[in-house]
């Protein structure tokens, strides 16, 4: 049974959640284009040409505003889940329709920072875990829809989880953690060399290694396999239900991190240890 303080906790943690869940819906629609840009300035600079400065585009420059008609949106337009059931999923101006995306992630991060103070209360071990999952579902929904894994989520995620360890922040001892940091990088590293030597192609991202280094590093070595394990599975199934709905991407590849997103998740919510016990290891 649950004690009134700690229900209380879990309400403060879930509307807490809704904030920064309204945040990761602008990283996870910016970033990517943050670094594209990047990216162009980069090569003109190696090329040598030069073209107009652009206006300014960062997570915080423009104001969020409808990408129909350019109508700012208000604050009371901009309240997480609320103002979307307000406004039945459109524009206040225009009345173009808002995805459903937006109000999901903001659910998705009330629900995983409630989780979180539920198993470890009002504690810096909950605050620790809110980070991570935070940042892992940023990660899952970047990659979904750019397959893209940017380095500049992904590796600070990695060395908090390595200094977590190292502090007894979490329940990873820091051999475990560091390991796992090895090991994950290196597993689907040589999974990649040998596909791509065997057929020509390249079956997954750098940014899949990285990743599953990074989980490592929070679970420690011994969650490796079963992290690989229930990915695959369930990438498997999705892949199979998009096939029969002829909804797979074109060229028939999905990305991996959501999965390897999702088995950690799936840690978090119920422990490694049961994850352990259940698959017989």
């Amino acid at each position: 049974m649950i004690s009134p303080d700690l229900h209380t906790g879990m309400v403060l943690a879930g509307i807490l959640g809704l904030l920064i869940g309204s945040f990761l819906n602008v990283v996870i629609y910016r970033l990517p284009k943050m670094l594209e840009r990047q990216w162009a300035k980069d090569y003109q600079e190696w090329a040598g040409t030069t073209e107009a400065t652009s206006d300014a585009f960062n997570l915080l420059t423009p104001s969020s505003h409808c990408p129909s008609c350019a109508t700012p949106v208000r604050w009371h337009q901009n309240i997480p889940v609320i103002s979307y059931l307000f406004l039945r999923g459109r524009c206040g101006n225009c009345r173009a329709s808002i995805s459903s995306k937006y109000p999901l992630v903001e659910l998705a991060t009330a629900g995983l920072f409630a989780l979180c103070v539920a198993r470890w209360g009002w504690t810096s071990a909950a605050a620790l875990w809110c980070v991570f999952s935070a940042a892992l579902l940023a990660l899952a929904m970047i990659d979904w829809e750019t397959t893209l894994l940017p380095d500049v989520i992904v590796l600070p995620l990695l060395w908090i989880g390595l200094v977590a360890a190292d502090l007894h922040w979490t329940q990873t001892s820091l051999p475990d953690a560091l390991w796992g940091a090895i090991g994950g990088y290196l597993s689907l590293w040589s999974v990649y060399w040998a596909f791509k030597l065997a057929t020509g192609k390249e079956g997954m991202g750098f940014g899949d290694f990285k990743l599953l280094a990074c989980l490592g590093a929070w679970f420690g070595w011994q969650m490796l396999i079963p992290l690989i394990l229930l990915s695959s599975v369930v990438g498997t199934l999705v892949g199979l239900a998009l096939t029969w709905r002829r909804e797979l991407r074109e060229g028939g590849y999905m990305p991996f991190g959501p999965f390897l997103a999702g088995a950690g998740f799936l840690c978090l919510a119920i422990g490694p240890s049961y994850v352990l016990t259940s698959l017989g290891l």
